[in-house]
Formats: C-alpha cells, sequence, structure tokens
C-alpha cells in the first residue's frame, strides 16, 4: 500500500506496477507525484511552477 505524502490516503496504485518517474494523482487531495524510486517506494510532489519553469527554459533553448 502507497499512502499519500499530503494526506494519508491510500494511493490505489499496484506497487509491481511503478516505474522511476511515472507521475501518480492522490484521488483524494489531487496532489501529484512523481516516483523516484520503487524499492522502496519514495514518492516526490510535483510543482507546478517548477514544471511551468522548466517549460520556459526548454523553449528558450529551443529559441537559440
Amino acid at each position: 500500500m502507497v499512502l499519500c505524502p499530503e494526506c494519508e490516503n491510500d494511493l490505489d496504485v499496484e506497487e509491481d506496477d511503478l516505474d522511476e518517474g511515472e507521475v501518480v494523482t492522490c484521488a483524494e487531495c489531487g496532489t501529484d507525484f512523481e516516483i523516484v524510486s520503487v524499492d522502496p517506494v519514495e514518492l516526490a510532489k510535483v510543482h507546478e511552477e517548477d514544471e511551468d519553469e522548466e517549460d520556459a527554459r526548454e523553449s528558450e533553448e529551443d529559441e537559440d
């Protein structure tokens, strides 16, 4: 069982089917988490601002 680090709700995912880099969303609180390790399962909260900043940097690089 994988618990949401934010609200401790069961994320309802099969631990055997998880891959590093995969993003899962908590159905209870709506928070997105990236799988950073599968053995043991470790989650890192995905920040929308970080994704937006990364997308902006990639766009700038493409323009150069």
